[in-house]
C-alpha cells in the first residue's frame, strides 16, 4: 500500500474539491514525505499514514500492486454486464478512473470505464458499509485514467445519465488503485473522445473546446485508442479480418505465411526497404505475391494470407502507409480471371453485410465522432472496363493520359460518377493497360497493350489490385526484364513455373484502407493501431 501524493502541491491539486482543511493537507503531506524517504532507504513499500492505521476500515482501500502472488477465486464482472438484473448483488469490477468527483468529506463519486462501458461508483462514509472518511478521501486522491478495482452492491440510478452507458451505480464497499496514472496526462481522454455534436453544442454556446490534433493523438496513442470511437474502429477491423478468413476458408482456401525478408523486389520499382541480411543485400517484402504464387505451383489450389506489407514510398497522403496489413489471396483459375472477381464480389458483400448486421453499435459510435454516409453496394458487384471508366470521365470533362493509370482525383471523380449512374460506392474496374501493372500480370489475349487485371474501389478510392498472373517462365522472364527487374534476384520464383504451374490469379487488399473507407474516415492513420508513415517510427 503506497502513500498519497508526496507533495502539498499535488495534494492541493487532487483533493481541493474534497474540502480538506489546509492544516490536514499539511499533516498528510508531512506523513507522505516521511513515508517516501523511508521507502527510498529501505527499498520497500512505505508504511501507511498514521491516520489510515487508526482507520478500522483501512483494509478496504489503498494502493495495490498485482504480482501474481495468489489466485483468490473471486468472480469478476465486466462493466458492460453490470445492469438492472444485477441490482442488489455484489460485483467486483476493474476499469480506468474516468471521473473523480468528491462531494464532501464523507461522499464522493468515481466513474470507471472498461472499453466502451462506463458505470458510476458511489462512496458514502458509513460504519455499516465499511466505508470511512479516509476511504472517501483516498478515492478523491485518485488520478484520472488510473486502474481501479471496486467491489460493491449494484443499485438502480435514480435518473438516467447520458454520460454513462450503465443505468445503475455501485455502492462501494472496497476500492483499490492497481496502477496510478500520472497527475497531468499529455492527452486528456475527454478531449480525445469528444464528439462532433459536443463540439457543435459548445460552439453555439460560445464555450471553447480543445481540439486534439492528429499528431498529438498518434504521439500518445495508448491514450487515444481508449476512446469509444477508436475502440469501435479496431473492433470493426477485427471483424473485417475475421470475415475475410472465414469466407475464404468456406471457399476451400488455405491460410499460409510467407517470408517478409526477401532477396529482391516483390512488385518491381524502387519502393523497397533495403537491409543487410548476413552480408547479403535483402529487402522487406512489398507483398506476399511471389510466394503465394509459388504455393499455387506447389499444388495448394487456393491460398490466403493476412500479414504485414512494407512499402518505402515517400507518400505523405491520407491513404498511404509504409507498413500496413495486407489481406492477400491467390487461386487457380479454370478459364477466366473473372473467377477471381467473383470471389471478391462474394467476399466483400459478405463483409459489408456482416458489419452492418453485427457492428451496429460500433458504427453508431464512429458516426457520433466522425459522421459519415453508410456505404451503398449492390448484391452483385458492378464491373466496368477501364475504357468505360475513362469514357465516363471524358464525358464529365476530365481528360486522362492515354493508357495511363488513374490518379487520386480521377479515381474520386469516377467514384462519384458511378454512384450517380449505378447507385453503388463499390465497383470493379478491369482490363487496365499492361504498362501500369506489375511485371507478373498476364497480357490480354486480344490486345497485349491491355492486361487481365482489375482494381476494386470503395467511395472512389482503390482498395484492391488484382489480376491473372503469368504462369509460363519464358513470358515471365521477358516481362521482368522489360520492367527493369534483375531476374537473378527472383530466379527461384521464375524457375518454380518451369516445374508445372496451373493458370492462376489473385488480389491484395489493404485492411486499414478498407476500414477507413467503409467508415467514411478521412485518414488511414485512424485505422492503423500504431501507424508507420515516412515521418513516423514511434510509438
Amino acid at each position: 500500500m503506497s502513500p498519497p501524493p508526496a507533495s502539498t502541491e499535488e495534494l492541493e491539486q487532487e483533493l481541493s474539491a474534497a474540502t480538506i482543511s489546509k492544516k490536514q493537507l499539511k499533516k498528510d503531506a508531512r506523513k507522505a514525505e516521511k513515508a517516501r524517504k523511508a521507502s527510498e532507504q529501505q527499498q520497500q513499500p512505505p508504511p501507511p499514514p498514521q491516520e489510515e492505521e487508526d482507520d478500522p476500515f483501512a483494509a478496504n482501500y489503498g494502493d495495490e500492486e498485482i504480482q501474481s502472488k495468489a489466485i483468490s477465486g473471486r468472480s469478476w464482472t465486466d462493466i458492460g454486464d453490470v445492469d438492472e438484473t444485477a441490482a442488489g448483488h455484489s460485483v467486483l469490477i476493474r476499469g480506468f478512473a474516468q471521473t473523480i468527483r468528491p462531494v464532501s468529506k464523507k461522499m464522493g463519486f468515481v466513474v470507471l470505464r472498461q472499453r466502451r462501458s462506463t458505470v458510476q461508483c458511489l462512496l458514502v462514509a458509513s460504519a455499516d458499509a465499511g466505508v470511512s472518511a479516509q476511504m472517501v478521501r483516498f478515492a478523491a486522491s485518485l488520478t484520472k485514467e488510473s486502474i481501479v478495482d471496486v467491489e460493491g452492491i449494484v443499485t438502480p440510478l435514480k435518473e438516467p445519465r447520458k454520460d454513462l452507458t450503465q443505468l445503475v451505480e455501485i455502492r462501494v464497499s472496497k476500492i483499490y488503485c492497481i496502477n496510478r496514472a500520472i497527475p497531468t496526462l499529455p492527452l486528456n481522454f475527454e478531449d480525445a473522445a469528444r464528439t462532433k455534436a459536443e463540439f457543435e453544442a459548445a460552439e453555439q454556446k460560445g464555450v471553447p473546446m480543445v481540439h486534439v490534433h492528429q499528431d498529438t493523438r498518434l504521439n500518445y496513442r495508448p491514450i487515444d485508442i481508449r476512446t469509444p470511437a477508436n475502440l469501435s474502429i479496431f473492433t470493426i477491423e477485427h471483424h473485417v479480418e475475421s470475415k475475410f478468413k472465414e469466407f475464404l476458408f468456406s471457399k476451400n482456401f488455405i491460410g499460409i505465411h510467407t517470408p517478409k525478408l526477401i532477396g529482391g523486389s516483390s512488385e518491381g520499382g524502387a519502393s523497397v526497404f533495403k537491409l543487410d541480411y548476413n552480408g547479403q543485400p535483402a529487402c522487406l517484402a512489398q507483398s506476399p505475391q511471389l510466394y503465394k504464387q509459388m504455393a499455387i505451383c506447389g499444388g495448394f489450389g487456393r491460398v490466403f494470407e493476412v500479414g504485414s506489407v512494407f512499402r518505402a514510398e515517400k507518400s505523405n497522403t491520407h491513404r498511404h502507409l509504409c507498413e500496413f496489413i495486407g489481406l492477400d489471396a491467390e487461386m487457380e483459375i479454370k478459364e477466366h480471371y473473372f473467377e477471381v472477381c467473383d470471389i471478391i464480389d462474394g467476399l466483400f458483400v459478405a463483409i459489408f453485410d456482416h458489419l452492418n448486421e453485427h457492428c451496429k453499435e460500433e458504427l453508431e459510435e464512429i458516426n457520433r465522432k466522425n459522421p459519415f454516409e453508410p456505404l451503398t453496394y449492390l448484391a452483385q458487384t458492378l464491373k466496368l472496363t477501364y475504357e468505360q471508366g475513362i469514357q465516363m470521365l471524358k464525358e464529365a470533362g476530365t481528360e486522362i493520359e492515354p493508357m495511363g493509370d488513374l490518379n487520386t482525383e480521377a479515381e474520386k471523380k469516377l467514384g462519384r460518377l458511378v454512384k450517380e449512374m449505378y447507385g453503388t460506392d463499390f465497383f470493379i474496374l478491369y482490363r487496365y493497360p499492361l504498362a501500369v501493372r506489375p511485371f507478373y500480370t498476364m497480357p490480354c489475349y486480344d490486345d497485349p497493350a491491355y492486361s487481365n487485371s482489375f482494381d476494386v474501389f470503395i467511395r472512389g478510392e482503390e482498395i484492391i489490385s488484382g489480376a491473372q498472373r503469368i504462369h509460363t517462365p519464358k513470358l515471365l522472364r521477358e516481362r521482368a526484364i522489360e520492367c527493369g527487374i534483375d531476374t537473378s534476384t527472383i530466379r527461384s520464383y521464375i524457375e518454380s513455373f518451369s516445374y508445372g504451374a496451373p493458370p492462376h490469379g489473385g488480389f491484395g487488399v489493404g485492411l486499414e484502407r478498407v476500414v477507413m473507407l467503409f467508415c467514411g474516415l478521412n485518414n488511414v492513420r485512424k485505422t492503423s493501431l500504431f501507424p508507420r508513415d515516412p515521418q513516423r517510427l514511434t510509438p
